[in-house]
């Protein structure tokens, strides 16, 4: 299968397109490498997919991987209604899974453009671009940051979601209403993924996984928000390619007035406290966190949970518990940044 994957340099993406890969499918990757954090990570996760940071970093220039005939990568911006429809045209998807977006909570109270920009400009580009050339379906990132404030757990799609509490959560319902119009108006099939809280290996840099595991191997203080009295939906990447994998196989499809949209949460469906959570890093780490605690921040909430059961009756489960998968991130952690245990 031909399949289009946006932000292939991201933490999801990458390990997304390695998968499908493996898996034998055809994989074009876009990313515009933005410096929101450090693009070396992001040239780093290509490097790993077979793509030069001297390949990659041009724009509008497909790159053939080093390593697998069957990946392709270009620098692209999603918002760019020239050159998004002629790789459409080009490779004529049969489907797309769209990662790419300006991610971060917080980032998106001081720097709305970039929201606007990428999550709605560029999303409705990607909507025209799968409708005028035939892409039989799209699935997208939305967010657990849809749900804001709602108080109801385990949090459920049926939950109203009208609420958002950040500009980030906003362009993601923005997403989810854009996908359903486009599949009510033109058939194409639509599926978003609200994930929950997503670690591990390669994760990014202003997630809290990474910013605690480096803070506690280098002496430096960590921010504890809320006091500590944070719970969160910690979900290992492995879970979540396995959702992806799943929902690449099931095509929503229309029934009498509904159009063929989906939702579905993508969770570990089992929340962690924050302080357990650092508990854990910890004890990977083999040192103790210096802890600095603060109030909750605007734009967060206290408490993620998801409920999974509609994603479990097509055969997802999440098999990672959180002890192993902070393992996990701090051996690559260790591995990536070359250090020695011997200086814990």
């Amino acid at each position: 299968m031909k399949i289009l994957v946006t932000g292939a340099a991201g933490f999801i993406g990458f390990h997304l397109s390695k998968n499908l890969i493996d898996s034998g499918h055809r994989v074009i990757g876009t990313d515009n490498i933005n410096n929101y954090y450090d693009p070396q990570l992001k040239y780093g996760r290509l490097k790993e997919l077979g793509i030069s940071k001297e390949k990659a970093i041009q724009f509008n220039k497909i790159c053939k991987s080093d390593q697998n005939e069957n990946f392709e990568f270009i620098r692209l911006n999603l918002e760019d209604r020239e050159n998004l429809p002629k790789l459409f045209k080009q490779y004529q998807f049969e489907k797309v899974v769209n990662l790419a977006a300006q991610a971060g909570v917080r980032y998106s109270i001081e720097n709305p453009d970039a929201y606007i920009d990428s999550n709605l400009v560029g999303f409705a580009n990607l909507l025209e671009c799968c409708r005028n050339y035939d892409v039989k379906h799209l699935i997208y990132a939305s967010s657990s940051s849809v749900y804001g404030q709602n108080k109801k757990v385990p949090f459920s799609t049926e939950d109203n979601v009208d609420q958002p509490i950040s500009l980030y959560a906003a362009t993601k319902k923005s997403n989810e209403l854009m996908a359903y119009t486009y599949s009510h108006l033109y058939g194409f099939a639509t599926t978003g993924l609200r994930f929950f809280t997503v670690y591990g290996p390669w994760g990014r840099p202003d997630m809290a996984m990474f910013l605690f595991t480096d803070a506690i191997i280098n002496n430096k203080p960590i921010k504890v928000f809320n006091e500590g009295k944070m719970y969160r939906d910690f979900t290992y990447i492995d879970d979540i390619i396995s959702g992806i994998d799943i929902v690449l196989k099931n095509v929503p499809k229309a029934e009498k007035e509904t159009p063929a949209y989906k939702q579905y949460n993508i969770g570990n469906g089992a929340p962690q406290s924050l302080l357990v959570f650092i508990s854990h890093i910890e004890k990977s780490v083999g040192k103790k966190a210096i802890k600095e605690y603060f109030p909750i921040q605007p734009g967060d909430v206290p408490q993620t949970w998801a409920d999974t059961k509609e994603l479990e009756s097509l055969g997802y489960k999440s098999k990672i518990e959180i002890e192993k998968g902070v393992q996990k991130f701090v051996r690559w952690y260790k591995d990536y940044y070359k250090i020695s245990n011997d200086k814990n």
